[in-house]
Formats: structure tokens, sequence, C-alpha cells
């Protein structure tokens, strides 16, 4: 039945089972907004020219339409494709060519023509079908992660047993499709119910868009959250919004329950084709396992995973660091959680946010940033352990003397190995992966 939560191997078969006079997506287009159906959609898809001799496709993602049929055609195709993020450094992206094998280049003619003479000449791929997206961690080496059509609709199914769409609700889609939680959460979950899928229009009309489309979902990683839950944006047509990639601070929780507005937490990784528990109660902290999904928790709190349908095949060409992460069938994430008294899955810290000192005591970087935010509003700040010391590095309008003063009041109430020894004041941004995680190494 059309609208119902079922399992598929391809996308184009998600779609093929969807009433074809329905609306698909929702675009603007020269000022207007229009509209294309599940039906016209699928013709657009089998319409779109493929390089037929590529063996390693590289798609360079924006949020249009253009980009998405070029990733469902070449699906269709069984090409191998690596999503990769416009937004990203051209040294980046040069470095995940050679990573990936990526002999063929979409997308944007003016990137692609700085990309070009990085493709591979004789690329030797053999795995068919792959999907590959990188990783947005925390590490300096993020990897190519090899997924599947089946493993993200697997993924979409996952996700829709837990948190089911109607066929009426426009789903906003602003996330990068590059990174598997916008490619599943923000396109794939929709297209599933055979609801309508609205295309963002970048990041400058983030606090309009939602209006503009009429939006009733809307996926997001908990800055977006925070600022639209500021500025106070929320359309009335919005009944619920999905947070992944991070944690969220409960006022801003707070901001959004006030209009009345549904809030969902996902978890879920790249490894595991995105979605693996999600909060379908009225503790959005508090996560119902996703039904393909099997859950443990090792000795140190680390989770761990295994999946017969979402699970990633592996790292691309690194069956090394696939054997270190996969064993004896459970996905080690590095992330700490716990498993309550009803079933549910509370994610309680990552392992690389521990910072261990020399004396043996450990910060757990996320709690002690959480008591310097009300010291330091509006300021971009993260902690990390440099030659054994604790280290603030803060992009701020604040003035320097002010900052100082509060730091030392604030280290009075710690430890002495525990207190922020230096102060680092940045001119740029902190570095942060796509999904807003603060890159610790980078700091260093």
């Amino acid at each position: 039945m059309i609208g119902q939560n079922k399992r598929y191997k391809t996308f184009l078969e998600m779609l093929k089972n969807q009433d074809g006079k329905s609306p698909a997506l929702v675009f603007e287009d020269a000022g207007e907004i229009k509209s294309l159906t599940y039906g016209e959609f699928i013709k657009e898809i089998l319409h779109t020219p493929i390089c037929k001799s590529a063996h390693s496709v590289g798609i360079v993602c924006e949020n249009n339409l253009k980009t998405i049929l070029n990733i469902f055609a070449y699906a269709n195709a069984k090409k191998q494709i690596v999503l990769l993020n416009s937004m990203d450094h051209t040294d980046l992206l040069r470095t995940q060519i050679q990573a990936a094998d990526i002999d063929f280049l979409v997308g944007r003619k003016d990137i692609i023509s700085e990309l070009s003479p990085s493709l591979v000449k004789s690329s030797n791929v053999k795995g068919k079908g792959n999907i590959l997206f990188f990783t947005s961690g925390t590490t300096m080496n993020n990897k190519a992660v090899v997924l599947t059509e089946g493993s993200l609709c697997a993924s979409a199914y996952n996700g829709g047993a837990c948190l089911p769409l109607k066929k009426d609700d426009t789903l906003l889609s602003i996330l990068p499709l590059s990174h598997v939680f916008g490619f599943v959460c923000s396109l794939l979950w929709g297209f599933s119910f055979g609801a309508k899928v609205a295309l963002g229009r970048g990041l400058r009309h983030l606090l309009t868009d939602g209006a503009y489309f009429q939006a009733t979902i809307i996926p997001l990683v908990p800055q977006m959250a925070a600022f639209m839950a500021v500025n106070k944006t929320f359309n009335k047509e919005l009944r619920m919004i999905l947070i992944g990639a991070g944690p969220c601070p409960k006022s801003i929780l707070d901001l959004i329950k006030a209009n009345h507005i549904r809030v969902s937490f996902g978890y879920g990784l790249t490894e595991t084709s995105s979605g693996v528990a999600l909060s379908i109660g009225e503790e959005p902290e508090a996560m119902t396992i996703c039904p393909d999904d099997r859950i443990q928790i090792a000795s140190d709190g680390e989770i761990l995973i295994s999946s017969s349908t979402c699970m990633m095949k592996g790292y691309y060409k690194k069956p090394e660091e696939t054997r270190k992460t996969i064993i004896d069938g459970y996905l080690h994430t590095g992330d700490l959680g716990r498993i309550d008294e009803k079933g549910l899955l509370h994610i309680t810290g990552r392992k690389k946010d521990v910072l261990l000192l020399s004396d043996g005591t450990k910060i757990f970087c996320p709690q002690y940033e959480s008591e310097l935010l009300p010291l330091l509003p509006k300021s971009d700040f993260a902690i990390a352990l440099i030659e054994n010391q604790v280290q603030l590095f803060i992009k701020t309008e604040m003035k320097q003397e002010e900052v100082d003063g509060k730091i030392q009041n604030f280290n009075l109430s710690k430890p002495r190995s525990q207190r922020i020894s230096k102060i680092n004041f940045v001119e740029d941004a902190l570095p942060r992966t796509q999904t807003g995680k603060i890159k610790r190494w980078a700091l260093k």
C-alpha cells in the first residue's frame, strides 16, 4: 500500500512504489516554486546522461535537482559512486579523489575544471554498485565507507519504522547530501513514504525556507536547530524536527518545544548507513533501537552495533582498518552510552571527547564545555589537551580581559589538573566537521 513503510533494495524500486502522480520534489527555479511528480522524477532519472566508460564516479554534491538525478542515475547504472562535498577545500577533495579511485567527475563546472587533473588515470574498481561516503569524524584521517543502495534503503526503512511520515508531509532537505545523515534523513526518508521533499535554497535561506516551502518535517544538525530556535523562525506548518550528528543543549530543546513542535533525536554512523536509534517518546535523548540493529554496551561503556542490513561493506581499500572496527560482527563505534531498564539507548559521550590527564583523571569535553557556555555567550570555543595542559581556543567579540576574568573564576571550581592553563584567541571559526563536531586534532 502506498505510504506504508516498506523494505526496498534500490532507489528506483522505492520511487516506483509510490503514487506516480504525487509530488516527489519541489524546488525553486528562476524565482518560482516548481515540482516533479514521482512519475516525472523517474523519467528524469532514466533520461539523465551518464558516462558509461567511467568506473568510479565522483559526484560533487549540492542541494539541487541535478545532483540528485546524477546520484540516482549512476546508482541505477551500478557504477561505483563517491559523494563529495562541494563546500570542502579543493586540497581535501583531491585527496579523496585519489583515495576513492575516482576517474570521472560530475558537478559544477568550475569545481570539476579545478579537480580534473587529480583524476585517477587507470581506475581498478571492482565493486560495482558501491556508494562511498567519507566519514566526517573528528580525527585527521577520514575514510571512505562502502555502502550500497540496499543498505541505505534499509536505513530509511529502519528510521520509518520508528518515525513514520505521512504522504502529505513536506520534508525540507537542507543538510549536505554528501553526508549519510543528510542523504538518508532529508531525502530517502521522505521518498520511502511517498512524501514530498523540498530542496532548500542554501544556507543563506536557512531561516526562511521552512515558511517558503511550508515544511512539516525538518532534519537538522544541532547548530542549525539552535540558530533557528534563537531566531524564532519556525513556520506554522512545522510539526517535527529530527536532530542528529551531535548533542543539543536543553535550553534549545525547550525553545523548540515552546512552539509545540515535536523533537526527535537520531543516532547513527556513516558505517551503519545512518540511523541506528531514534527517540519516539517524550524524552528526546532516550532512543528506541531500530528494528534491524542490535546493540551491546562494552565493559568500558563503548556502544557496539551489529546489523544484517545496514552495516558497511568496509572501509574502501582499508581491510586492516575494517578488521579493527568490526570485531566478531560488531562495529566498535567509539561512542559511549548506556541502555536503560526500558531498553532505550542513551548516548553519554565520545571516547575521543575524553581528555586523559597525567594524574589519571579524565575530562569529558562536552560536559566541561557546557559549563563554560553561559560564561562565554555568542563565542565559538573548545578545549583541547596540549602538552598535558587544558587549553581553551576561542573566537569571540568579548574583550580579552573579560574572558581572562571569567576563566580565572571558572578555574577556582576545578581541581588544579583540570584548570584551563592557556587561552588561545583566534580570528577564524574553529575547525569543525560538516555536521558541526569539533576537530580537536586540528586545534593542536
